[in-house]
């Protein structure tokens, strides 16, 4: 599965790779959200139904795509992991509500199956807010630097407190891999010629 920051491309270079290799493609259906653009307008007010709304459909997509095998494609193929509802609701909750939520969280974890690898696409936050105004979404428009920096570093907390899965830390800052068939192979290979070991590895394209 392949992850990444708010704009990072995991969707683009999700759906590349599925289409180029018969994999089976999970999306997260974020759009479908009706309390994120109230969020972003204003999150002390919707973070809480936010972060709950999202637990409840990833974990209903994921049950649903997981349970059924697929005997038609090689792989499956994802732009987020479960864990992005604990990452994003540390960086926006208040400390009485992630307690909460996280109890919620790990015993809804636990049950769903883990990923054989995953990759993470690490971006410059002053790169990513390029990204998130070229896309041109009305309501990312009030995302903040400050926000970016906060995932960033709720991801890299989580890769450190959970050790047992396989990461693959992609810094893609100086590549572009929709623009460019030679850094989208650098992407390609770095990713499946990887070692399936747990613990955190970094590679600069």
């Amino acid at each position: 599965m392949i992850e990444g920051n708010i704009g990072a491309g995991k969707t683009s270079l999700a759906a590349k790779i599925a289409g180029e290799l018969n994999a089976k493609l999970i999306l997260e259906q974020f759009a479908d959200n009706p309390f994120l653009p109230k969020f972003y307008k204003d999150p002390d007010r919707y973070s809480f139904q936010l972060e709950l709304s999202f637990l409840a459909d990833r974990y209903r997509q994921l049950k649903q795509e997981l349970s059924n095998p697929d005997l038609f494609h090689p792989f499956i193929l994802a732009d987020y992991y479960f864990m992005k509802s604990l990452i994003f609701a540390g960086a926006t909750l208040k400390d009485d509500e992630y307690k909460l939520y996280r109890q919620l969280f790990m015993i809804i974890y636990e049950s769903l199956p883990k990923p054989d690898l995953f990759v993470y696409l690490h971006v410059d936050t002053e790169r990513l807010l390029e990204n998130i105004d070229k896309r041109g979404r009305t309501y990312e428009s009030t995302i903040k630097k400050e926000y970016l920096e906060t995932i960033q570093k709720s991801y890299f907390d989580f890769f450190r407190q959970n050790t047992s899965l396989n990461y693959l830390v992609l810094d893609i800052n100086n590549i572009d891999f929709l623009k460019n068939e030679n850094d989208y192979e650098r992407i390609k290979t770095a990713i499946f010629d990887s070692e399936s070991s747990a613990g955190i590895s970094r590679k600069i394209l």
